[in-house]
């Protein structure tokens, strides 16, 4: 099986665009120019793989994306001397910070790279069903780079083509309804092109797996529909993943921290996961944090390091202690602990789970970390500060129990609530849950939303949903849903109304005069 390699080929090209001011106009004389660059099939694909580089520095899912994603939620709260981490988490982050910058500037490289591909491969000479796949690709990874943008800063510059004068190096903020409806179109696009596997394709990508397919294509836009309350739209993307006859190949993995693991990778449950290397297999010695690559890069994930306990990572976040608890309300069928529990979160239970890290359990017994994307009880990583700055863990981006549980919120909010439980079902099937049909019958349509909000929190825990899915569903403008936030993560007593979003960086609003404050500067 091949993966798809990031590091490569965009070393003789110059593809970065760092937020939107002039600092795009900057040429590095060693590198060639977009004119000189884009004549071959062998430059159109690079230029692809040059995207999916985008996504593995530290401003998108190599670290500081999910981390301060996961940082605003209930079941994750800072711990960190880092300031900017525990400031994210609090709500109370200023526009001036280091990471919340990153973020933005690395999404718009993202955006820059996929507008140079849909700009200039449409115009090669080369096989059309490679093309096709390539654009496919550019498509996806545009529209996901929005979908992050928009649920991160709420309101964006929306640019879709190369700037062709100096006006439109400042683009103006874009109404929510362009930026969802361009979210929309560019999953669409993709979902026609995209082949639902790489396995019987001709041409240098055949049998890579990490490049995005129909399914993930599909899927997202299901999430993107989701996310705007189309819950009808949302629905039959996700019907086609299911039951279709062309997408029904995804099914949940038996083991449930298989989904986070770096054995086990691009299974069944996954639509679509960011590749990681270790360096012992790919080489490397200098960190893919950002900037432009070089022949020494690494392609690790520098998640787990971050999130890793004492002494064997940063420890920069916590479980709340009101997750851990959520996992406890409920016993599987055969008298146990929820098995997510411990797949999710690095505690001390008694005769189940005494050791860290192959080793005796040394911190305070009450204490909780986290597990999932450390390497805590992975074989061949004992010490997190030797190994986990080398991770190769992949980030999953969205896998099927997700497709699953949306799938449900669209049925009950149609009001289709009998229709949704086999769906959850499915999901707390492999916790060996009780089957919910017999324990929490005839749920009203309200009681039905809170069922899910309780088992999207337990499958989805640190997996940087849980705020989105808080602010999707109103939750913070709800007087009574604030005050449960509040008892969940004390974080919360000091959100004000827009700071759910991270604030626009202030060196962007400097720049550029026709970029809007969002809610939360």
């Amino acid at each position: 099986m091949k993966k798809i390699k990031y590091l490569i080929i965009v070393l003789s090209i110059s593809l970065s665009f760092f937020g939107c001011d002039k600092r795009l106009e900057q040429q590095n004389p060693n590198l060639q120019t977009s004119v000189q660059y884009w004549k071959t099939a062998a430059d159109a694909s690079a230029g692809v793989v040059a995207i999916y580089n985008s996504m593995i520095q530290d401003g998108s899912y190599q670290r500081m994306f999910p981390a301060l994603t996961d940082g605003r939620g209930d079941d994750f709260k800072g711990d960190s001397p880092w300031g900017d981490l525990v400031q994210v988490a609090n709500f109370t982050i200023p526009t001036t910070s280091g990471p919340v910058q990153w973020v933005w500037a690395q999404h718009y490289q993202w955006v820059y790279r996929t507008n140079q591909v849909l700009t200039y491969v449409p115009d090669i000479t080369m096989d059309e069903a490679l093309k096709k796949r390539l654009l496919g690709q550019a498509y996806f990874l545009r529209a996901l780079a929005y979908f992050n943008l928009a649920r991160t800063y709420k309101q964006v510059p929306l640019i879709i083509s190369l700037p062709k004068d100096q006006a439109e190096y400042y683009p103006p903020t874009a109404t929510e309804d362009e930026l969802w409806n361009q979210i929309f179109a560019d999953f669409q696009k993709a979902a026609e092109m995209l082949p639902v596997n790489y396995n019987s394709v001709s041409g240098a990508d055949q049998g890579q797996v990490g490049r995005a397919t129909k399914g993930a294509a599909v899927g997202l836009l299901g999430k993107a529909y989701l996310y705007r309350q189309k819950w009808q739209e949302a629905a039959n993307q996700f019907k086609l993943i299911i039951d279709g006859p062309e997408l029904n190949v995804y099914s949940l993995v038996p083991d449930f921290r298989d989904n986070f693991k770096p054995t086990n990778e691009n299974n069944t449950e996954s639509l679509f996961e960011i590749q990681f290397a270790d360096p012992s297999t790919v080489g490397g010695t200098v960190g893919n944090y950002g900037g432009e690559p070089n022949a020494n890069w690494k392609q690790v994930n520098s998640i787990g390091h971050t999130y890793a306990m004492e002494g064997f990572g940063y420890s920069d976040f916590l479980p709340t202690r009101w997750i851990y608890d959520e996992f406890k309300k409920e016993k599987t069928v055969d008298g146990n602990l929820d098995p997510r529990l411990l797949a999710t979160i690095a505690s001390y239970e008694p005769g189940v789970s005494e050791l860290a890290y192959f080793g005796p359990w040394n911190n305070p017994k009450t204490n909780i970390y986290p597990r999932k994307y450390t390497h805590d009880g992975i074989p061949g990583f004992v010490n997190e500060n030797n190994g986990i700055e080398n991770s190769g863990i992949n980030y999953r981006v969205l896998r099927f129990s997700d497709v699953l549980l949306m799938y449900a919120e669209a049925l009950n909010e149609l009001g289709q609530t009998a229709s949704a439980y086999p769906y959850i079902q499915r999901v707390r099937n492999r916790a060996k849950l009780p089957d919910l049909a017999t324990t929490k019958p005839g749920m009203s349509q309200a009681d039905m939303r809170e069922q899910l909000a309780h088992e999207r929190a337990l499958e989805f825990a640190i997996e940087a949903q849980r705020i989105n899915d808080i602010i999707r569903w109103g939750w913070l403008y709800n007087a009574g849903k604030l005050a449960e936030l509040k008892t969940h993560d004390s974080d919360f007593n000091t959100w004000a109304p827009g700071n759910e979003y991270l604030p626009i960086p202030q060196t962007e609003l400097d720049v550029n005069k026709n970029l809007k404050p969002n809610p939360a500067n």
